[in-house]
């Protein structure tokens, strides 16, 4: 790997645009004062791959519905009939985040996990490391990242799919679209991607609205702040916490999508993307495909691989398991009670001082940004982020 050590962007001037979390616990920077060097060939590799996984991830998810296999992804049974409903209706996928090994030093691009549903890192990819550029004097073009114009297409094909974007405006003049975005309160990360998206939903034309979930009002005929409905809402509050801590809001939820009083975003049918079990599905649908790793429900014979909880977040209850059963590595957490998934282990790209770094590429309609987290063999909440230059 290549690197270039670069002037940080100061915790007042991170304040200032709302990026509050750019301290760790232990007082170090979370945003790296390094970026990745990659090659015009590597980027072009990372936006392909990122494209055709996201076809597999469509083929696959017909596959899934078609054949009722949601149990076999550990999916809420509460949540199977705004899944199907949200699938039929073509329901508008505004972003999600591939987690991929490899890319770089030769190394063949290998999919870990897909975040569908509530993926953050947002905020880093969008906006920060192309203010890393700036700041240090480079070409702020010389960068895989259109995320933020990506976004805002995307918002107005949320109305339109794939018309002519540029008749979103007369549409929406006419009609008046309006947003409604919720997180939960006293999580700053989550409340500031959400308004960024916000911002990036208004610049589009829509009238939005922010409100933590708590206080959003929910009925037979839709989402509402202060009796005001709304046609979209758009929630960082994952679908199956959703169906599990709160089942009553998932039933109305469910009856809001299936009487279509509001589009919820993302849609309920990326839950099932979000499952670490759909690489088990994938692996069945494409087996030995260049981009997979193999996976199973059951521990692979003679391989290291990474024992991983179907919904598990932030690297807990992960485990490296070496070819002799051994544990190689291993953390805990509170997803423990959902489906284990047995993935193929393959290592990271590294540094020569024993880091690791996990590629992530953000997909909205197309690939359409790339970052980098660095960490230990199990990327965690203590990773960093490192943005990158293409040079």
């Amino acid at each position: 790997m290549q690197f270039e050590t670069i002037k940080p962007l100061s915790h007042d001037y991170l304040q200032s645009i709302g990026f509050g979390w750019h301290s760790d616990i232990d007082g170090s920077d979370y945003i790296d004062n390094s970026i990745v060097v990659i090659s015009p060939d590597e980027a072009k590799a990372y936006y392909d791959a990122t494209n055709e996984l996201y076809e597999m991830f469509i083929e696959a998810g017909e596959y899934v519905i078609e054949h009722g296999l949601f149990d076999e992804l550990d999916i809420p049974f509460n949540l199977i009939r705004a899944i199907k409903k949200s699938w039929e209706d073509d329901h508008w996928h505004l972003y999600g985040r591939f987690d991929l090994a490899g890319g770089l030093d030769g190394k063949p691009i290998k999919l870990i996990e897909f975040n569908a549903d509530t993926p953050t890192m947002l905020f880093e990819s969008a906006i920060i490391q192309w203010a890393l550029l700036k700041f240090n004097g480079y070409d702020e073009a010389s960068q895989f990242n259109s995320l933020y114009e990506a976004l805002l297409d995307n918002f107005k094909r949320l109305i339109l799919h794939d018309e002519e974007i540029e008749e979103f405006e007369e549409r929406y003049a006419r009609l008046g679209y309006k947003i409604l975005f919720s997180s939960i309160e006293g999580n700053i990360e989550e409340e500031h991607t959400v308004k960024l998206l916000q911002y990036i939903a208004s610049e589009a034309g829509y009238h939005s609205d922010f409100e933590f979930i708590d206080q959003v009002e929910f009925g037979s005929d839709g989402v509402f702040k202060a009796q005001e409905n709304f046609e979209f809402w758009f929630k960082l509050i994952p679908w199956e916490d959703i169906a599990l801590e709160e089942p009553a809001l998932a039933s109305i939820l469910s009856s809001i999508i299936e009487h279509q009083q509001a589009i919820i975003l993302n849609p309920p049918y990326t839950l099932l993307f979000q499952s670490k079990g759909f690489m088990k599905i994938l692996w069945d649908l494409f087996p030995h495909h260049p981009l997979l790793l193999e996976s199973s429900f059951e521990p692979l014979e003679n391989k290291k691989q990474v024992a991983k909880s179907c919904f598990g977040r932030e690297g807990a209850n992960v485990s490296i398991i070496n070819e002799d059963g051994t544990i190689d590595t291993q953390n805990g957490g509170e997803y423990a009670n959902y489906k284990t998934l047995f993935q193929e282990y393959v290592e990271f790209l590294s540094d020569n001082e024993g880091n690791y770094y996990q590629a992530s590429t953000f997909y909205a309609y197309e690939a359409s940004a790339l970052g980098f987290r660095k960490g230990g063999k199990i990327m965690d909440n203590a990773s960093k982020f490192v943005g990158h230059r293409v040079g």
